[in-house]
Parts: C-alpha cells; sequence; structure tokens
C-alpha cells in the first residue's frame, strides 16, 4: 500500500513526476543509480546537500549557464520541478536555452560587478567565451583557439539580476564565466544577498593535463563572507553557508 502511495503521489505532480517514476521504478528494480549533467558530478554534490538542507527545490541562478543540460549544474533541478534565471551572453547559446528551459527565465546577458555594455569574445571553443580581454587572448596565444566575433553585450549587477527576475534571494548560484567570477563575487554584499549554497569554478583553463591553477583569491572572499568549502572536484568549489549548515543541528 505504501508503495502504490508513493507511485500515486509521483504521477500527481506535474513538473517532475516522470522523473521521480523512473527512479522509483530503477530502485525497485534494484538499480541504484544518478545521473549527473555537470561536468563532474556537481549536480548531484548539490542534490545530496539540499537534501540535508531540507529544500527540495531550490531557486537557482545560473551564472555563465551554456547550454540547457550539457555541463550544466542545474538541470538536475529543474527536472525535479524547481525553477530559476539562466544567464547566458552568447546569443546562439541563449537561443537553445529558450528551448530547452522553456520554464526557466533565460538572460540574453552578462552579469558583472557593474552595470555596462562590454565586448563579448565569443570563442571557438563556445565554453569558453569570455568578457575578458586577457583571457580570450590566452585562449589564443597559448591553446591555439580563435575570437570568432566580439559583440557588445549588455551587463547587469548581480543584484539587479536577482531584483528583477527573481524577486528573491536564490537558494543556489552556479557561477562560471571565464575570468571575472571573483570580480564579481567581490562585488556582491553578502549580508543582502546570502544564497545557501554555490558552485564556482575556481580553477583556469587547461587542457585536460593537470595544469589548471586554483584560486586561492576566491576560496578566500567565500571563508570571509560567512561561507564553508562543502566539497571541491577540482574545477569547481562548492561553498554552503554556515548559518545554513550549522542550523541543520537545530532540526535533529
Amino acid at each position: 500500500m505504501e508503495q502504490w502511495k508513493k507511485l500515486t503521489q509521483a504521477l500527481a505532480d506535474p513538473e517532475s513526476g516522470w522523473p521521480r517514476i523512473a527512479s522509483y521504478l530503477r530502485q525497485r528494480a534494484g538499480i541504484y543509480y544518478r545521473k549527473s549533467w555537470s561536468q563532474c558530478g556537481e549536480d548531484l554534490i548539490l542534490r545530496y546537500l539540499f537534501d540535508l538542507l531540507h529544500i527540495a527545490r531550490p531557486s537557482y541562478i545560473d551564472i555563465g549557464a551554456h547550454h540547457p543540460w550539457y555541463y550544466n549544474n542545474t538541470y538536475l533541478f529543474y527536472r525535479q520541478g524547481a525553477r530559476g534565471v539562466n544567464v547566458e551572453p552568447d546569443p546562439a547559446l541563449h537561443a537553445a536555452l529558450r528551448r530547452g528551459r522553456r520554464h526557466d527565465v533565460n538572460l540574453n546577458i552578462g552579469v558583472g560587478p557593474r552595470s555596462a555594455e562590454l565586448d563579448f569574445y565569443v570563442m571557438s571553443q563556445r565554453t569558453l567565451n569570455t568578457f575578458s580581454a586577457a583571457e580570450a587572448n590566452k585562449y589564443v596565444d597559448q591553446h591555439g583557439l580563435r575570437i570568432v566575433e566580439t559583440r557588445r553585450i549588455a551587463v547587469q549587477t548581480f543584484a539587479q539580476t536577482v531584483d528583477a527576475h527573481l524577486g528573491r534571494t536564490p537558494d543556489l548560484v552556479s557561477l562560471d564565466v571565464e575570468g571575472l567570477d571573483l570580480d564579481i563575487l567581490r562585488s556582491i554584499d553578502f549580508s543582502s544577498y546570502r544564497p545557501h549554497v554555490w558552485c564556482v569554478e575556481t580553477v583556469s583553463y587547461a587542457e585536460g593535463d593537470g595544469s589548471g591553477i586554483k584560486s586561492p583569491d576566491i576560496n578566500a572572499l567565500m571563508l570571509e563572507n560567512g561561507y564553508m568549502l562543502y566539497a571541491d572536484t577540482y574545477i569547481n568549489s562548492i561553498y554552503v553557508a554556515a548559518s545554513s549548515w550549522s542550523a541543520l543541528g537545530t532540526r535533529r
């Protein structure tokens, strides 16, 4: 009876019923695995963390979303019925997000330390698109990539984007903007905007040879602003607000 109740509850969920049904059937068949859409399984770590925080459907802002699901840290939550904002400056990639994430807010802008209109460098490897001329030139000089085109793209601050399109501080922020991550973090008033969890790219680009350099400045800034390092996949670091983590003890 209890198993039937769980199945009917999953069927009644219009947004996330089918993924839950698939998970239920896999477990009934003795198949215990979860699929990840992130680069290094970050979404599964995030899912586990939000389960600990008792947040079933975290709101999110995905800055540098790139693709609806490929190497995407928020698609797992989208499939489970969560909703949020995806920020993607590349018009072609933004169009794909509009098709693949129709229930999210999809913005064809950038997020930066200040409101402006900036040059956006579209690289031959589009996962490395950037607003940073220094980063773009490094990819050309050191990695043999090409700048396919340069576009003028509107940029908003983190606060402007959250206030205008989400209306409240998100539970999760995924940040991957190739060269501006630290500047964006430095521009945020953490006393006013304190997401429970951040997933931040904290290593420089390398061609799979282990030569990428971790950013101690990002880690120091997050710790100074009341976050603790929960997990690290080397490419991305996952931070949880110390206040959110300490509140777990009161729920037991």
